[in-house]
C-alpha cells in the first residue's frame, strides 16, 4: 500500500516520539530520524519503523521521526497510529 496522504501520531515530549507518515515519490520506506539516542540506538529505531510500516504493508512512504528517548515499543505503536491515520482509518 502506498501512503495517501500525511498523517502523524506522538508528541516531542521525554520518552515519546513524534511520527509523521508521507506519500513518497518510488518505491520504497526511507525514514529521516532526528534522536537525542541517534548515535547509540539510531539503527534500532530506524528497523522498528520500517518493520512496523513493512507489517502493516506500506510499501511506499516517507517517515520522520523525531525522537526523545522513546522505545522500541513506542516506536511501532507511533507509526501503526500514522498509518492508519494516513489511510483514514483512526481517529484524527
Amino acid at each position: 500500500m502506498k501512503i495517501k496522504k500525511e498523517a502523524s501520531a506522538g508528541t516531542a515530549t521525554k520518552n515519546d516520539a513524534l511520527i509523521t507518515i508521507s506519500p513518497r515519490d518510488g518505491e520504497g520506506i526511507e525514514v529521516e530520524l532526528k534522536s537525542i539516542v541517534k548515535v547509540q540506538f539510531g539503527d534500532q529505531l530506524i528497523a522498528a519503523a520500517k518493520g512496523m510500516a513493512q507489517e502493516m504493508g506500506v510499501t511506499s512512504a516517507l517517515i520522520k521521526i523525531e525522537d526523545k528517548g522513546a522505545l522500541d515499543y513506542v516506536i511501532r505503536a507511533r507509526v501503526e497510529a500514522a498509518v492508519l491515520r494516513a489511510q483514514g482509518g483512526a481517529d484524527e
